[in-house]
């Protein structure tokens, strides 16, 4: 892990019950919980200033969610979000080049 630094703040209590419990819900440090939701927040924000995005909405199974989610909670500085862009990104670069060496 990179240089760390300390970041303190005052929050309404109510706020900070709602941190803890989701925090404890998922299994991670408040450090990692607060790292987590600090960089989903400015990767959310970024994404808004860059070209127009569409939301791709599906179900999955139960097994294959809970495989995701143990796999990003143990990579630091990776959302769910980064993974199943970079996820599908890779296989659609991959078809198409298959594709291209086919024709």
């Amino acid at each position: 892990m990179g240089e760390t630094k300390s970041l303190c703040a005052k929050i309404p209590v109510e706020l900070h019950n709602k941190v803890r419990e989701k925090q404890e819900e998922s299994g991670v440090t408040l450090n990692q919980y607060v790292e987590q939701i600090i960089t989903e927040y400015y990767e959310m924000k970024e994404m808004k200033s860059m070209a127009q995005t569409r939301t791709l909405a599906l179900q999955i199974s139960e097994e294959l969610f809970s495989r995701i989610k143990r796999y990003v909670d143990n990579t630091p500085h990776l959302t769910q979000k980064a993974f199943i862009t970079e996820v599908i990104t890779k296989a659609l670069d991959e078809l198409e080049q298959s594709e291209n060496t086919n024709e």
